[in-house]
């Protein structure tokens, strides 16, 4: 019985943009060529999900937009039928660099009863946005919220910017301030699946940070968030993550926590970044160590402004989502859903670019190939899929498998290299002549057998 294969793929050079091709069927061993073996039988972690950022500075382009542009937004990027399928979404607590400049929920110095404490910023553009992306998603978006500073008052330096630290005497105040946002998010009916304690903990930047050292978070999430949480009945309810920085450092500072029973108990894993080297060998050793807890992807964008018409912008974000996801990594979030053509706006200039991008002046959007790299995978991988054995026999052939709830297989092929590879996608002893164009990145779906 032969079992037809859909063939989806984007390639550089064509004008493939998740364009389905002819499909394949499983026949007879093919011998003599590389080969991506999948096997169903051994199966690995359940996926969380896959989205992007809603930030102040995506909400404030979006809302330039006209409404059939907005649409259009929202269709490419949470329509679960025609779109990538987004269910997993990060936003940030008090302003983050992309946001119109610095704010807090509460500004007014001492208020450690949280009197003054309003997300009425929040309800101007950011949070209509994230419930227009939950009506055309048809579901609640899982929503992780991350600080990227506490209000200035609170903190050794005076200031939001240029790192600082939390005075300890706020600590608790700063602790009953995440389980405030989750209250306040939850009248908007904007449930908080998961919180992080500090975007970026050890980077001291121009814009929003805050610093400590894995002690300094251990002790914080052991004797006032973790407690905190737990006395408002959201423990378990709502994930608690560490780190949310780069990989370099994920296994360091997740023993650090993770090493003192008490503190571990709180959390439910490590969210991390990818802006230094790739590293992929320490998630994999976060995993191996601390089997228990989950690796989370939170947050990647190529740095630097537009980068317009630029190939390897998506193979970037293919390759570390096939790695991380090969790695243990249950979920993979993109940094902004959306930004200008200048790559913000950004209140301290640090421009990037984002997958979906806007010229506002000529209500215009761009598609970068990132979009369409990211869409090979979330589009096919969905929410509750298991990660399956899926084995090449090239380095050139990147490659990572999943088997969804309806039994539906996708097996992804990244392959980054300038020549095109004909090779055997092998599966229950028959195999399909398949290929990997040069610059490419294709989804082989079929049925499990």
């Amino acid at each position: 019985m032969s079992v037809m294969i859909q063939v989806f793929q984007t390639a550089r050079d064509t004008k493939d943009r998740l364009t389905e091709k002819d499909p394949l069927t499983f026949k007879a061993e093919i011998s003599g060529l590389p080969s991506v073996l999948v096997d169903a039988q051994h199966r690995f972690q359940t996926i969380e999900g896959f989205g992007g950022s809603f930030t102040e500075s995506s909400a404030d382009t979006f809302y330039k937009m006209s409404p059939e542009v907005r649409a259009e937004i929202l269709r490419a990027y949470f329509d679960p039928q025609n779109g990538n399928g987004y269910n997993l979404c990060r936003t940030h607590i008090n302003s983050s660099d992309f946001s119109l400049g610095n704010y807090a929920y509460t500004e007014t110095p001492g208020d450690v009863e949280l009197k003054h404490f309003s997300i009425a910023r929040d309800r101007r553009q950011l949070i209509p946005m994230i419930k227009e992306a939950t009506r055309v998603a048809g579901q609640p978006i899982k929503l992780l919220a991350t600080p990227w500073s506490p209000p200035a008052w609170m903190k050794t330096n005076g200031q939001m910017n240029q790192g600082g630290k939390l005075k300890p005497e706020y600590r608790d105040v700063w602790a009953r301030y995440y389980v405030r946002f989750v209250e306040e998010y939850k009248r908007e009916g904007l449930p908080v699946w998961g919180l992080s304690v500090q975007n970026e903990p050890q980077a001291v930047q121009t814009w929003d940070s805050c610093i400590y050292t894995g002690e300094e978070e251990r002790d914080f999430v052991r004797d006032h968030l973790g407690p905190t949480l737990e006395q408002a009945g959201l423990l378990g309810r709502v994930k608690l993550l560490i780190w949310d920085h780069n990989r370099d450092l994920l296994y360091e500072r997740a023993k650090v926590v993770y090493d003192d029973p008490k503190a571990a108990r709180y959390v439910w894993g490590a969210a991390f970044h990818w802006y230094m080297g790739d590293n992929f060998e320490n998630v994999q050793l976060t995993h191996d160590a601390f089997p228990d807890k989950q690796l989370l992807f939170t947050e990647g964008c190529v740095e630097g402004g537009p980068h317009i018409d630029g190939w390897d912008v998506g193979e970037r974000y293919g390759h570390s989502m096939l790695q991380d996801l090969n790695h243990w990594t249950v979920g993979w979030v993109d940094w902004n859903l959306l930004l200008d053509e200048r790559g913000g706006p950004n209140h301290k200039g640090n421009y990037c670019s984002a997958p979906l991008m806007a010229d506002v002046s000529k209500g215009t959007l761009y598609y970068h190939n990132s979009y369409y790299y990211l869409g090979q995978i979330t589009r096919f991988v969905r929410p509750g899929a298991q990660r399956i054995v899926s084995a090449s026999t090239l380095d050139a052939l990147e490659t990572a498998a999943f088997i969804n709830a309806d039994g539906q297989i996708a097996v992804v092929v990244l392959n980054r290299t300038e020549k095109s590879v004909n090779f055997a996608l092998k599966y229950n002893g028959l195999a399909a002549l398949a290929e990997s164009p040069a610059h490419s990145i294709s989804t082989f779906r079929f049925l499990a057998g």
